[in-house]
């Protein structure tokens, strides 16, 4: 990067969002790690960004409490002048059928998956604006384009991701401003190794590549669309599943 950037990461302190943060670093951004209540696990980030040689600050907030979200981007803005990236990686699973899903599972992942990343855009895009350049890159699914049963909250989540940030895009891209969306497909993640050997392997079946993702195939890619490199890339849907969709 040509000059010190300020880079902001929702749900920075583990599994993608800690490789995100880890590699905008590196690259040379300062980087604000949010989490909600996993301090020890942003601060353990925080320390290995330290020892690499960049510097990044903690950033607590619930990315669904749109005033928590305005107070904590403007303290970032007052602090150090600007916020030059955005990347929405926040989000949760309530996983459950259709038939018997609870209002509260639905709203509960609409509100951080999809609310709160119109909260924290919202938040930084007027000093975006008058700056003249901004990187915002949302964290999408595959699910968002294909589907998953026991997922429609979550698929819904992800695929309004998409359309959101096609719309913006097309907003705010006359003030040095790109929206981009990088929709991983299966990862090395907390979330994965859960699942039983038997799933793991059905899924393998389906990624011609024969691997899952690594968090850190993500993070390549929004390093890359965070970058001056990318200037010319916006509205787009960049997919890193191993093949698993093919767009």
């Amino acid at each position: 990067m040509s000059e010190t950037r300020i880079a902001v990461v929702t749900g920075g302190s583990r599994g993608i969002g800690k490789a995100i943060c880890k590699e905008l670093a590196q690259q040379g951004a300062v980087v604000y790690i949010n989490f909600v209540s996993n301090e020890d696990a942003a601060k353990e980030v925080q320390t290995e960004i330290a020892a690499s040689g960049g510097r990044a600050e903690l950033l607590p907030f619930d990315v669904s409490d749109g005033k928590a979200v305005s107070e904590a981007m403007k303290k970032v803005i007052s602090d150090e002048g600007a916020v030059h990236i955005l990347v929405n990686n926040a989000g949760i699973t309530r996983d459950g059928l259709l038939a018997r899903m609870k209002e509260d599972d639905w709203q509960k992942v609409i509100d951080t998956n999809l609310t709160g990343l119109f909260n924290c855009t919202k938040a930084v895009l007027m000093n975006m604006m008058k700056q003249r350049w901004g990187r915002i890159i949302n964290i999408g699914s595959v699910v968002g384009a294909m589907g998953n049963p026991g997922q429609a909250n979550y698929a819904a989540a992800k695929a309004g991701i998409e359309g959101f940030t096609k719309s913006l895009a097309k907003e705010v891209a006359s003030r040095g401003i790109t929206a981009n969306v990088v929709s991983p497909g299966f990862i090395e993640t907390d979330m994965t190794q859960v699942l039983p050997e038997k799933v793991k392997e059905q899924l393998l079946s389906q990624i011609p590549v024969g691997r899952f993702g690594k968090p850190e195939d993500v993070a390549s890619a929004v390093a890359f669309l965070a970058s001056e490199a990318s200037a010319y890339i916006t509205g787009h849907v960049l997919h890193v599943n191993g093949g698993l969709l093919c767009q």
